[in-house]
């Protein structure tokens, strides 16, 4: 196989994945970024613990106070687990 047979072949199929990939991270980083850690607390002022899938935070004296992030997750919106009425 030639280098310009490898080329026209392979090119295009590993622009293709590197467009996706690109296209997939920006698509959750997006979903991340909708709401602010603020602005989830100020939304939900009866929520006292909360995740992202990759901290849980629990609501002290009006503050947020996070878990450690865990290794290569994925951001998604803040989901409620815990009222103060639970």
């Amino acid at each position: 196989m030639s280098l310009g047979s490898f080329t026209r072949r392979y090119v295009p199929a590993v622009a293709a994945v590197l467009l996706l990939t690109v296209n997939s991270v920006a698509a959750g980083e997006q979903v991340a970024a909708e709401q602010s850690m603020a602005d989830f607390m100020k939304n939900a002022p009866d929520c006292m613990e909360f995740s992202d899938q990759c901290s849980i935070c629990a609501v002290v004296d009006g503050k947020a106070a996070c878990s450690t992030p865990k290794i290569a997750c994925i951001k998604t919106p803040y989901v409620c687990t815990r009222r103060k009425s639970d």
